[in-house]
């Protein structure tokens, strides 16, 4: 859950990302483990309102996880967290579904969960085995705020890095990662292991998709932020639907620029919003139908 000056909403990444994916039409399990505090009902009834799917989901007597959420005048989130024993990190491999026999479309797995043990061992592990059947989304969503040890922090992103498909990751994350190096050197190293591209978002400049072949960049989308809480996990389900709907060997030149500009479009909406609030398919392409007027 996150607090905000608004209100509690419900959020956390991985949460955020499957609720934006089912806003825009696709089918989407959530995995993870919910408490069965008034918080975790709120959680359940959230992404179940959503349409994503819970049949993964396991039950935990700890207390919720917690942000506590504050926002600049630029509309900028900070976070300070309530982490340690409550039931988010609360699993094991005994809850985490076979790979062979559910064989997804697609993993999307990253902030918190893929850093605090023992849970992140794991889900790494896991994910290892979810590789051989689909392609994989790793969104780092630093937060030094929990973990400051940077070392440390950029071990565990570069093992999660090394089985992904495509990583998507904030100019943030990267500056904090690698405070000596140029990003595109570091997204070149990721390529070189096997990558196959690395999506970095820029705020209110928009975003850029590296490749081995080409860089894409697109403009950001020009509106009035309430806060960014959400905005980077709606680029994921933007980036991971046109996995789903192209394939991951489609992820280029075209098909990839308007992956961009639908990402773009759909973080400005959310953070457009109080909260994590994503906008559904129909929202979304009557906004870029209203833009497109707009500009002929």
């Amino acid at each position: 859950m996150d607090v905000l000056p608004q209100g509690s909403f419900v959020s956390g990444g991985p949460a955020n990302t499957a609720m934006a994916l089912a806003l825009l039409g696709q089918d989407v399990e959530f995995i993870g483990v919910i408490s069965s505090d008034e918080y975790g009902d709120l959680v359940l009834e959230k992404l179940s309102h959503d349409g994503v799917g819970v049949s993964h989901v396991v039950e935990s007597v700890k207390p919720t996880s917690m942000a506590t959420v504050s926002v600049d005048e630029t509309g900028t989130a900070s976070y300070v967290f309530t982490i340690d024993g409550t039931a988010t990190f609360d699993f094991d491999g005994a809850c985490l579904p076979d790979p062979s026999r559910c064989k997804p479309a697609l993993l999307h797995i990253g902030s918190l969960a893929t850093i605090v043990e023992p849970g992140a061992k794991e889900l790494y592990e896991w994910a290892v085995k979810v590789a051989d059947f689909a392609p994989i989304v790793f969104d780092p969503n630093v937060r030094p705020a929990y973990l400051s040890d940077r070392d440390r922090y950029r071990k565990s992103v570069e093992e999660w890095v090394s089985i992904s498909s495509v990583v998507k990751a904030s100019e943030d994350d990267m500056r904090w990662l690698y405070p000596e190096t140029e990003a595109i050197h570091v997204v070149k190293n990721w390529i070189a292991s096997g990558v196959h591209a690395v999506v970095v978002t820029k705020g209110a400049e928009g975003l850029v998709a590296i490749t081995s072949e080409e860089v894409i960049e697109v403009p950001g989308v020009l509106v009035d932020v309430v806060d960014t809480v959400g905005a980077g996990d709606t680029v994921g389900a933007v980036i991971s639907k046109s996995i789903v709907d192209n394939g991951l060997e489609n992820m280029r030149g075209d098909v990839l620029r308007k992956a961009l500009d639908c990402a773009a479009l759909a973080a400005a909406i959310t953070c457009s919003r109080a909260g994590v609030q994503p906008p559904t398919k129909s929202e979304l392409e009557a906004r870029r139908i209203e833009r497109e007027n707009a500009v002929h």
